[in-house]
């Protein structure tokens, strides 16, 4: 019996790990919480309207859990995530130029491949996200990481997002992992 249950937990643990993915590279710079950090636009590479604003709120809630309490949002009239978009790179490019004015250290960054409920009998969520941290001083990437998953049928594509962002976050250094959270 005790054979049994040891099976079956190792194929549950499978088939869990299955449906996400995770990757993370860090230059080895300790980031600072209290430092200035800039929320910079997300680029949506999605056919789903606004997914990187909804990823950008994920985002900068996950930072503030983790001590992060100086953020500025880049101007409105940045965001990609708009019916008339301007040059994908042009506006990163403005973004980061107005946050490194504005005094900031510390820039999040990001894309987003993946935002959908897939199609099908079940149509489970889909999230698919890359995440960076940018030295606004030197514009050296200093933390990347990517990650994706999908969920159950039953559940929204809000909390696959939530669940993706904090396990990304989780592994970006000095910052405290939040607390009461489910991963």
């Amino acid at each position: 019996m005790k054979q049994l249950t040891t099976l079956f937990a190792l194929l549950m643990a499978a088939c869990l790990s299955a449906c996400s993915t995770t990757s993370t590279i860090s230059s080895g710079t300790s980031l600072e919480a209290g430092a200035k950090w800039a929320l910079l636009p997300l680029t949506n590479h999605t056919d789903t309207p606004q997914a990187a604003l909804a990823a950008e709120v994920i985002a900068e809630h996950q930072l503030r859990l983790r001590g992060v309490s100086n953020i500025a949002h880049y101007p409105a009239t940045l965001s990609r995530d708009s019916l008339f978009e301007p040059t994908e790179r042009r506006v990163l490019d403005e973004a980061q130029k107005w946050a490194r004015e504005q005094g900031m250290r510390y820039g999040l960054q990001g894309d987003v491949e993946e935002w959908r409920y897939k199609v099908g009998i079940d149509g489970e969520p889909a999230v698919g996200l890359t995440l960076q941290v940018i030295d606004l001083s030197t514009g050296a990437i200093v933390w990347s990481a990517s990650g994706a998953q999908s969920g159950w049928s039953r559940e929204a594509l809000s909390a696959v997002a939530r669940k993706v962002v904090e396990r990304l976050m989780n592994d970006m250094p000095t910052l405290q992992p939040a607390h009461g959270g489910n991963p």
